[in-house]
């Protein structure tokens, strides 16, 4: 019995480790054999130059410099001695000495480790008239590696910063999301950089080697060349970039030079900022400077400035009111300067008041007592529909990452953030474009092309993707009477600029007329008390309204779109009248009006 029982263990283990022997020599051959490989084969990467990006006469906007960086051999540390390492350091400050050693061993020690048989980049750029001399001597040193490192160049500094945008180092979140990042280092962080940064950055190359237990290289296996100079050229032209810079010198706010199908010549975010200062990595002192100015120079205004439209919205709005069954050309209100609406009075800007007054005079001289008096019988939910329609408080498609929508008023949205019901007093301040109405200047760029040309543009700064064009096309928007109807906003709107009583008449010298609509948008309330509203110039800065000028021209055959927003600005046919006729007088000088 005992001898049964003991040859039954000894036929169990031998079964157990021919078992064992079967797995580890056939099922487990492939496994092992690619762990082989893996273990034999490396593969190396080489990073792609990032494309160009160029105006449309191919002046360069952002280009790569030419340069260096530099790598010590891993293992220089070897636990509290850094004999190799500080002698490293001594060598490189001896040939380049304007380097920071300290900044070097910090650098390298942060990522050295028994693991890491990789060489450690410990200096990113180095201008390459200052490696060329030294490349040769420096070259032959088995522990220094000198590779290419081109860094990114702003030529034009601060002009266009916000369309422009930055390239910057990835931080490890952007790297999880796209690894090739781990590789490239930079990523671009902010404007057209960013939105095509997939393009631009390209695709890395590959080269598959086998090397020995020593990591020495025995053979080539195969390799991928980088894809790389993906330029990108916008439809911006920088001779009118620089220019409305100039213009806009000491304002805040926003500018936008855009044709009728949406390509923007120029557009401008003010105060503006050094993009070539975030390429290597901005101080924090700039930075803090940067983030708490009450200027907000790092907002991009265009897309990310909300701000309430004041009376520009009142095209659109009166070209809804004309059409919606209530109203009609014809329609007119007999202005005194104020409405009583319960007990409250809601005041016109013209304290003597307008008179009688139909859609076309409302526009032209910016009567707010017929739009509150239409706003009643037309109702918001028209008018907020009709708005939306019209791409007021939906994003424009433009080609910027981050727009903001804004916001257009109604029963809806009011019940679904505030969970409280709408008041008639707030579809009359909806309908002069106050209380909680707020845009984007880009998003009345396109709402004034609309006016314009009957088709709502996509704005849009790139001009071909490599060898294709960009030309998104426009939308249609409008219904047929409101097509039909076009023509009398429009006249209404060249007499903004044109007729006598037009809000902008004294304040526009344009080569060749033009049309639009001013705006002077409230940023604090006036007290029912006040007999009239106070003259801008005598308040607060930053209790000033802004003002807005957006047009289209020439009026009789549109071919562009100018918006000006500045803020705390005061009345926008006086502070921004003469911006937009020195820019449409640019437009015509460089050759870009067609008559």
């Amino acid at each position: 019995m005992k001898i049964r029982i003991l040859l039954t263990l000894f036929a169990i283990v031998w079964i157990g480790l021919i078992v064992r022997v079967f797995h580890l020599s056939i099922q487990s051959n492939e496994y092992y054999e690619n762990l082989s490989e893996n273990n034999s084969i490396k593969t190396e990467f080489s990073a792609p130059v990032r494309g160009e990006i160029l105006d449309r006469n191919l002046e360069p906007v952002a280009i790569n410099e030419l340069g260096f960086k530099i790598a010590f051999a891993p293992h220089l540390t070897k636990g509290k001695d850094t004999h190799l390492l500080d002698q490293e350091i001594a060598y490189l400050l001896s040939m380049i000495p304007t380097l920071d050693g300290e900044k070097i061993a910090k650098t390298y020690k942060m990522e050295d480790s028994y693991y890491n048989h990789s060489f450690i980049d410990v200096v990113d750029f180095i201008p390459h008239e200052t490696i060329i001399p030294l490349y040769s001597l420096m070259n032959l040193r088995e522990t220094i590696r000198i590779s290419p490192s081109p860094k990114r160049l702003y030529p034009h500094g601060t002009i266009g910063a916000h369309i422009i945008g930055y390239v910057a180092k990835a931080n490890q979140q952007e790297i999880n999301k796209d690894p090739s990042l781990q590789l490239l280092g930079h990523v671009g962080k902010n404007g057209i950089e960013k939105f095509y940064n997939h393009y631009l950055q390209g695709v890395a190359g590959e080269r598959r080697i086998k090397v020995n237990a020593q990591n020495l290289e025995i053979e080539e296996l195969g390799r991928s060349s980088t894809q790389e100079n993906h330029n990108l050229v916008l439809n911006i032209d920088m001779r009118l970039q620089n220019y409305i810079s100039q213009l806009f010198e000491q304002r805040v706010g926003s500018i936008i030079v855009m044709d009728i199908h949406g390509a923007i010549y120029a557009a401008g975010s003010y105060p503006e900022y050094d993009l070539n200062a975030f390429v290597s990595g901005i101080n924090s002192n700039d930075w803090n400077t940067l983030m708490n100015s009450v200027e907000a120079p790092f907002t991009n205004k265009i897309i990310n400035g909300l701000y309430p439209p004041g009376s520009t919205v009142k095209t659109g709005l009166g070209l809804i009111y004309i059409t919606s069954g209530k109203l009609d050309e014809h329609s007119s209100v007999f202005c005194t300067g104020s409405m009583k609406l319960g007990n409250r009075s809601f005041r016109c800007w013209k304290h003597s008041g307008h008179g009688s007054t139909d859609v076309s005079k409302a526009i032209s001289q910016s009567c707010d007592d017929y739009f509150y008096k239409g706003s009643i019988q037309v109702g918001i939910e028209r008018m907020s529909q009709g708005l939306n329609r019209m791409g007021l408080g939906k994003k424009t498609g433009i080609d910027l990452p981050n727009e903001f929508i804004g916001t257009v008023p109604s029963r809806a949205w009011k019940r679904e953030k505030f969970k409280k019901p709408w008041y008639q007093g707030e579809t009359l301040n909806t309908a002069i474009g106050q209380g909680d109405f707020l845009i984007t200047p880009i998003q009345m760029a396109q709402y004034t092309g609309l006016m314009a040309t009957g088709k709502l543009p996509i704005p849009h700064i790139a001009k071909t993707i490599g060898n294709n064009p960009y030309t998104p096309l426009p939308l249609d928007v409008l219904t047929p009477l409101e097509k039909e109807k076009l023509p009398i906003v429009q006249r209404a709107m060249r007499g903004v600029c044109n007729d006598p009583g037009g809000t902008a008449r004294g304040f526009v010298s344009a080569h060749f007329p033009i049309a639009g609509k001013t705006g002077t948008a409230q940023t604090t309330g006036i007290a029912q008390g006040n007999a009239k509203r106070q003259n801008e110039h005598s308040m607060e800065y930053l209790k000033r309204s802004h003002a807005w000028f957006t047009t289209y021209g020439p009026a009789d055959q549109p071919q562009f779109i100018v918006t000006v927003m500045i803020e705390h600005g005061g009345h926008g046919g006086e502070e921004a009248g003469g911006i937009v006729s020195n820019i449409y007088n640019k437009l015509d000088e460089l050759g870009y009006i067609k008559k």
